[in-house]
């Protein structure tokens, strides 16, 4: 029999597209999985699984202390692999096929306000150098494209197309998508380019955004630079990239953007996806509703 666990790998890479991280994370779940089964059947093989040897995974995964949340995602593993093997005609019943997810509560993300970004760009002292001004344009780049993290660590040189003022990132499962650059932005980026230039010894030379020893910079690197500056200017709990891409969506949806038009920007594959950033731009939308309308006055 092929091996069924490098064949899906194989698939996931090849044609989902998957990137080597998610690829890492499915396997991985893959292997615990196939370690808890043997720990109690060294014979037992994946394709033989049965739903109660999941139920007993999932049993034993929530005892060990894992939320709902982390446990649904590890089944999301098994669900995908177990749907490659139906597909592949190495199992005739999909053991997960009447499987309900554990219940989660929905993550209600708070993106900066207005007056938190206007801080952080005219209230926040940057320096002149290389690693100010790089500083300052990976906030802008977050604030004004929405691009994701691992986008903005991907960024190459010929990802800058300064005459049609564009950036084309690569998205998950390795989708491309242009993304338009404000004027600012654009500015900021050439002052960037002037600055990236008198680095001396630059070793990943293909790369945009770099760290001041001439190295593509790091997700943790990413992470904290932005937690650091944004703490200075808010007391809110989470302050991530990711955050500041919900800004962005958030910001743009509550001047007036088309939803169709910020997935677009955001690179989703579906509404759904972009629809969790409405609820902020509805609670806003609420505020001016309820200050606006004669009948909440309270005229004595």
């Amino acid at each position: 029999m092929v091996n069924s666990k490098q064949a899906y790998a194989d698939y996931l890479l090849k044609e989902k597209n998957y990137s080597l991280l998610t690829l890492k994370a499915y396997t991985n779940d893959l292997s615990e999985f196939e370690s808890f089964i043997k720990q109690h059947d060294e014979s037992m093989e994946l394709e033989d699984v049965v739903y109660g040897h999941i139920r007993g995974w999932i049993v034993n995964l929530v005892e060990q202390g894992l939320s709902n949340r982390s446990v649904n995602r590890k089944i999301s593993s098994l669900k995908s692999f177990y749907k490659f093997l139906l597909r592949a005609k190495q199992i005739e019943i999909n053991p997960l096929q009447k499987h309900k997810s554990l219940k989660t509560e929905k993550k209600v993300q708070v993106p900066f306000s207005e007056k938190e970004l206007t801080a952080v760009y005219e209230e926040m002292e940057y320096t002149d150098d290389f690693d100010g001004v790089r500083d300052r344009l990976i906030i802008e780049l977050f604030y004004t494209t929405g691009m994701r993290r691992a986008e903005l660590i991907g960024l190459k040189l010929n990802s800058y197309d300064k005459g049609g003022q564009t950036l084309k990132v690569l998205g998950k499962r390795n989708k491309e998508r242009i993304l338009p650059v404000l004027s600012c932005t654009a500015q900021l980026i050439t002052k960037y380019l002037t600055e990236r230039n008198e680095l001396e010894n630059i070793v990943d030379r293909d790369v945009l955004i770099l760290n001041r020893r001439g190295q593509k910079v790091s997700e943790s690197f990413v992470y904290r630079l932005i937690n650091s500056y944004f703490s200075v200017v808010s007391a809110k709990v989470k302050k991530s990239p990711h955050v500041l891409r919900h800004t962005f969506a958030t910001h743009l949806l509550n001047n007036g953007a088309d939803l169709n038009s910020v997935k677009e920007l955001l690179g989703h594959a579906s509404l759904s996806s972009t629809q969790i950033y409405t609820h902020s731009s509805l609670a806003e939308l609420k505020k001016v509703y309820q200050e606006a309308h004669p009948r909440n006055r309270n005229d004595s």
